[in-house]
């Protein structure tokens, strides 16, 4: 068993019998070994911080992916109504041009003559119209309705209780919920005084009160 002297290095083992220079190129490549030992550690910080790198990287842009799927959806969406907006008022245009033929179809009808080879045609009109969305509106009897209603003619009627439309003048046509032509009308308001003297038969004690008041 040997001991190892205090202050002295251990010495690199170098075979019996082995030349000067041999000797010289055991100790190098020891020194090449202790110098290279600690590159390893320094190898891994590198890769660790290239991999923070490279994912860092990543959710950048995986977010910039995110935000630009978001902006392309959006961009469909708005094209999208916008496609179907247009087509919408292509329609309507298309439709307020047609208006006054349907009015003609419509006398024609009312002073019976819609015969013949004119009928088979109004009718076919009045079917290709109503598939693309055009549907009339307007009856006698209904509440007058200002948004969807043109008043051209007013009287006063003993048998209304409200703005009434008496008699369409002219049919209105709405697309969906947009109105291309309000209908026109004439409207009847209930004669004045007329609601006080309906309350007065139905309640006559009521109008011997208010004469006794009146006294």
């Amino acid at each position: 068993m040997t001991e190892e002297t205090p202050g002295f290095e251990e010495e690199p083992d170098v075979p019996s019998g082995a030349t000067p220079d041999d000797a010289a190129e055991a100790v190098e490549n020891s020194a090449e070994e202790d110098a290279t030992a600690p590159a390893g550690d320094a190898t891994d910080v590198a890769l660790l911080a290239q991999l923070d790198q490279a994912r860092t990287a990543l959710t950048e842009r995986t977010g910039d992916l995110q935000r630009l799927q978001a902006e392309y959806q959006n961009y469909r969406r708005r094209v999208e109504r916008d496609r179907v907006t247009v087509k919408e008022i292509a329609v309507a245009s298309l439709l307020s041009e047609l208006l006054p033929v349907l009015d003609d179809v419509g006398r024609a009808r009312d002073h019976g003559e819609l015969v013949g080879g004119f009928k088979s045609v109004a009718e076919s009109l009045e079917t290709v119209v109503a598939k693309m969305g055009l549907q009339q509106f307007g009856k006698e009897g209904e509440p007058f309705d200002p948004t969807i209603h043109e008043a051209l003619m007013h009287s006063y009627a003993p048998d209304v209780t409200e703005t009434t439309c008496v008699a369409i003048l002219q049919p209105g046509y709405r697309i969906g919920e947009r109105t291309i032509r309000p209908a026109r009308v004439a409207v009847a308001e209930p004669q004045p005084g007329a609601q006080a003297k309906a309350e007065e038969s139905e309640d006559p004690g009521k109008s011997d009160k208010s004469e006794k008041d009146s006294e």
